[in-house]
C-alpha cells in the first residue's frame, strides 16, 4: 500500500480549508484517510501561526513507515524542520530558448564584446 500525506479540501465554497491528511495513494481526494495530521488555512496571513498546523510526532511516524509527501505538503514539512526542503525550479526548462536561439544570442553577445 502506497502512503502520501497530501491536503484533503474542506471549507465552504471561496472560503478553503485543507486537513493534511495520511492517505492511500489510490482513495479520492477528500475520500477516505488513515489519520489526519495537520491543517493549512490558506485564507489567513502567512505569517500567521494557525496557517499551516502540524503533530510533528505523527508525521515523523508515518514519514518513518515510508508514506510520500506531495509538493506542497513537503514544502510545509520543510519549512518546519521535518524533512529537507525540496528543490524549486523557478524557471521552467519548456520555456528556455532553444538551441538556435541561444546560437543567435551568444553569436550577439560575442559580436558586441569585440566591437
Amino acid at each position: 500500500m502506497s502512503l502520501k500525506i497530501r491536503l484533503a479540501r474542506a471549507g465552504a465554497k471561496k472560503r478553503p480549508y485543507y486537513h493534511i491528511v495520511v492517505a492511500d495513494s489510490r482513495s479520492p481526494r477528500d475520500g477516505r484517510f488513515i489519520e489526519k495530521v495537520g491543517s493549512y488555512n490558506p485564507m489567513l496571513p502567512s505569517d500567521h501561526a494557525d496557517r499551516v498546523r502540524l503533530v510533528n510526532e505523527r508525521i515523523t511516524h508515518w514519514l518513518s513507515n515510508g508514506a510520500l509527501p506531495t509538493d506542497r505538503v513537503a514544502r510545509f514539512l520543510g519549512n518546519a524542520g521535518l524533512a529537507p526542503k525540496p528543490t524549486w525550479n523557478e524557471q521552467p526548462k519548456q520555456s528556455a530558448p532553444k538551441k538556435r536561439a541561444q546560437e543567435r544570442a551568444a553569436a550577439a553577445a560575442a559580436a558586441t564584446a569585440a566591437a
